[in-house]
């Protein structure tokens, strides 16, 4: 038996953590039953730690490992913990490919900031453009996936042709998770520079309620995958909450594309291939991404102009297709500062 003192007996309790997790998931129909996985040759593993963990000028000192030096700074950390405006509560150890990552989550105290007031944006997601807002702005995805999908193709190949657990299977799993990797942190990159931006310039705006799950499932599943619809709204609804703004929620059946933006006509039907809205009935011709774009801030205006527009989830006026939703723009308290990241590879 080892020495006592080479047991960390905190491991066990965070195995624990997952699993109370996991069955709550269950009991509230968010996800199935827990199985048992096998870990065997995944190596991107993750550990959660708890105790006393310390952060220094560009050390992090974790339980049971020790001092370990750190890529990024920790200048602006440091100076919270200081102050005792900060307090860490875990972190979570990670490996992705070759490099390891140390991901703090801390209690941070910060006040709720003032709610800016101002006219609604409305923004419109798509494939062809990420998205367009109301005032004409248009802005294009990246698509790092479609960019690298020849090169992800070849080296998957390079590794099926590689015996299993060979050094040279090792040496192609290791060169295509790279690049699964860059793919990864060049589409979070983008994501966090257009939610940070519309959170600081946009007081209001107006998004629609996408199925992605259900558009994931259909013949659109890698362009949806590629852009990141849900990683763009669930970022955009948290930032709102840090610098002020406000974010509604316009449901699945509002016909934000069907919809004249001028008279209020609505379409039978809009297929993709239509990239011009068309009215017959007062002769409008617009861009279908921009027209919708305008039937959300219509939505805005009418949400926040309403008899019961300060009442999130109801009508504003009476009209099921008029009420909305507001996210919610309350700030948290606690967070992940690995969430902050610009890039995606900020670790404190």
């Amino acid at each position: 038996m080892p020495p006592r003192r080479f047991i960390w007996g905190r491991g066990p309790k965070e195995a624990f953590r997952d699993l109370e997790k996991a069955l709550r998931n269950w009991r509230q129909k968010r996800a199935r039953f827990p199985r048992f996985k096998r870990k065997k040759h995944m190596d991107d593993n993750t550990a959660r730690l708890t105790g006393s963990i310390r952060v220094l000028y560009r050390y992090v000192q974790l339980p049971r490992i020790g001092r370990i030096r750190t890529k990024e700074r920790t200048d602006k950390l440091l100076e919270l913990l200081e102050a005792g405006r900060a307090r860490i509560l875990s972190a979570t150890i990670s490996r992705e490919a070759d490099r390891w990552y140390v991901s703090l989550t801390c209690e941070v105290e910060r006040p709720d900031p003032p709610q800016r007031e101002g006219e609604p944006m409305g923004i419109d997601l798509g494939l062809s453009s990420f998205l367009v807002l109301s005032d004409g702005t248009r802005i294009e995805a990246p698509k790092p996936l479609a960019k690298s999908l020849r090169l992800l193709r070849r080296r998957s190949r390079q590794l099926f042709r590689k015996q299993r657990g060979s050094k040279n299977w090792q040496k192609a799993s290791l060169r295509l998770a790279r690049l699964h990797r860059r793919v990864r942190n060049l589409r979070r990159d983008f994501l966090h520079q257009v939610t940070t931006w519309l959170a600081k310039t946009k007081p209001v705006m107006v998004v629609e309620d996408l199925n992605v799950r259900g558009l994931a499932r259909g013949p659109l599943s890698r362009p949806v995958a590629d852009v990141g619809w849900g990683t763009f709204r669930r970022m955009l609804e948290y930032k709102a909450g840090w610098y002020g703004a406000r974010v509604i929620v316009a449901p699945t059946h509002f016909p934000s594309t069907k919809r004249c933006s001028g008279c209020g006509w609505v379409a039978p039907r809009m297929p993709l291939s239509l990239r011009t809205f068309r009215c017959p009935r007062c002769g409008l011709e617009v861009d279908r991404d921009l027209n919708a774009a305008l039937n959300l801030r219509q939505y805005g205006l009418t949400h926040l102009t309403g008899p019961t527009g300060s009442s999130p989830g109801s009508d504003a006026c009476g009209d099921r297709l008029c009420g909305g939703t507001v996210g919610n723009s309350r700030s948290t308290s606690t967070r992940s500062l690995k969430q902050e990241a610009g890039t995606g590879r900020l670790f404190w």
